[in-house]
């Protein structure tokens, strides 16, 4: 049976830690050697209209849209947080046809947008399988309700038994999330599964913090990486995640 390669990347609005440079296009480098079929992505910028003023190599519409250009043919958007000059928020691309996707709030006070975003993708001659990218608050009570909503809403809308793939930023700062995604979605995180420990992932430059996840159900995971240093070095404040999945 064929395998499923998957990454998931904080890309920081696609600009360098302060600010000071426009990362995209070696962000969107990177994340095409990784050679992944699905793509989980967070602090996505999908408008901002004086980047462009600020920035002369800034691309022309959605970063979802430039990072994804002929490679990832199918791509899906979330508008989280929405302000005077723009908005950002979740992606997920893909090389697989997208059969349905759908964007729900998940925000837990006014001060910070947050977002899920859900999508059905169809894996050609192995089914369908659903797609969750999240990124969740900096608050414990606010994660907390987080993954409430996360669990109350994978339950109502996919089914118990269906392939599931949940990525993202979580912010877990204390590695609490694990064990209830485990008992109440059955699933389980991959670098917990191929080698024991979660994955440290930020800062990206001196990883300590296991903030980024991938959880996956109905797969086997034949591989995981953290993708830190040399040409990943400046670009994001998180470490992208990839691995290579087989399903059961």
């Amino acid at each position: 049976m064929p395998t499923l390669k998957i990454a998931t990347y904080n890309i920081h609005k696609g600009l360098s830690y302060f600010n000071h440079r426009v990362v995209l296009h070696e962000l969107r480098e990177r994340l095409r050697e990784l050679d992944a079929d699905i793509v989980f992505l967070q602090e996505v910028q999908g408008e901002h209209t004086q980047h462009g003023e600020r920035y002369h190599n800034y691309p022309e519409g959605s970063q979802h849209d430039f990072i994804a250009e002929d490679v990832w043919l199918h791509s899906v958007y979330g508008k989280n947080s929405v302000y005077d000059a723009g908005h950002h928020g979740n992606a997920i691309l893909s090389r697989f046809p997208i059969l349905q996707s759908f964007n729900t709030d998940v925000s837990a006070h006014r001060f910070e947008s947050r977002g899920l975003l859900h999508c059905e993708i169809d894996l050609p001659g192995q089914g369908h399988v659903h797609c969750l990218c999240a990124h969740l608050g900096l608050f414990a009570k606010g994660r907390r309700a987080q993954v409430d909503a996360l669990i109350e809403y994978a339950g109502s809308e996919i089914p118990p038994d269906a392939p599931l793939i949940i990525a993202g930023d979580f912010n877990d700062w204390r590695n609490q999330l694990s064990k209830t995604l485990a008992s109440e979605l059955n699933t389980h995180d991959v670098f917990h599964l191929h080698g024991g420990k979660l994955a440290r992932s930020f800062p990206s430059r001196l990883p300590m913090l296991r903030l980024d996840r991938i959880y996956v159900r109905g797969f086997t995971v034949l591989h995981s990486n953290v993708h830190t240093g040399g040409n990943w070095l400046r670009l994001s404040d998180h470490a992208a995640l990839s691995a290579q999945l087989k399903k059961t």
